[in-house]
């Protein structure tokens, strides 16, 4: 419920201040403005649709879904992190064409909006800013995105104010989508590793077989599978070779991997005489 709603806040901060911009942009009668705010409109409408796959994603497990909804959780932050990855790359264009082309720019609007997009896109970095969820992160990183755009905005508006030095405003947002760029890539990478069903990062399968035979009755382990839901839900499977009570060494191993975030836990168990109980 707290990610959900933290998503929720920074939809809500961003679409109203894509609607304020939006607004802006007509009365002043500025291009540069009203272009941004529908820029950020398409980022409220992507993390919208964040907010109600990470919705989806706590619903229980049913017989269409048998391990629950979690993956719907990391749908939503793919959704993100691609939207990161196209804002980034045409933030990076247009600053390109601004070096070649430079335009003239309304330095004291430019500071006014960049305080205030500074001030609500930090209001909704910081509501998201302990992510839970691969498609918390991602938001997060979409809001600092916001927060670090704005922040070079405001910046580069003083400095050219007094110095009337203009390319300094896109080599900066140049600097700003670089930056971006390479974490939306690492947030890709680690969803990718997900739906890879690549063994869980807080763990090892050595680690985990270690912890497993150091268990009073158990003898050996094989055929160890471990695999995330959503980043934080981890499974796993496992034959065990036992010599003991059946029903208290799966109690121990259990309560073992749940130390790893592992909560759905299938064991099959061998006695020493390789039967199968």
């Amino acid at each position: 419920m707290k990610t959900e709603r933290n998503i929720l806040i920074a939809f809500i901060l961003n679409l109203s201040f894509s609607v304020f911009e939006f607004i802006g942009g007509v009365v002043t009668g500025s291009v540069a403005v009203a272009s941004d705010a529908v820029h950020d409109m398409g980022d409220a409408a992507s993390i919208g649709v964040s907010y109600f796959v990470e919705k989806k994603s706590k619903r229980p497990s049913d017989e269409n879904y048998t391990f629950g909804y979690g993956r719907f959780s990391a749908i939503g932050s793919l959704i993100t992190t691609a939207m990161l990855l196209l804002g980034s790359g045409v933030m990076i264009y247009n600053s390109v064409n601004r070096i070649v082309s430079p335009e003239e720019l309304d330095y004291n609007g430019m500071i006014f909006f960049a305080v205030v997009g500074i001030g609500v896109n930090f209001c909704a970095a910081f509501f998201t800013r302990h992510g839970d969820s691969l498609n918390q992160k991602a938001v997060n990183l979409h809001m600092l995105e916001d927060v670090l755009g704005w922040g070079v905005v405001l910046v580069g508006a003083i400095v050219m104010r007094f110095t009337d030095f203009a390319v300094i405003d896109p080599v900066m947002s140049i600097g700003v989508s670089v930056f971006i760029l390479v974490n939306a890539c690492k947030n890709l990478k680690e969803t990718f590793e997900l739906f890879l069903e690549k063994v869980p990062r807080n763990t090892t399968v050595k680690e985990v077989k270690a912890r497993v035979e150091a268990i009073d009755g158990v003898t050996a382990v094989h055929r160890i599978h471990l695999w995330s839901i959503d980043g934080k839900d981890n499974c796993a499977t496992m034959h065990v070779v036992i010599r003991g009570d059946i029903s208290k060494i799966k109690a121990k191993i259990r309560e073992e991997l749940q130390k790893y975030g592992v909560n759905a836990i299938t064991v099959e168990t061998e006695s020493c005489t390789c039967e199968n109980r």
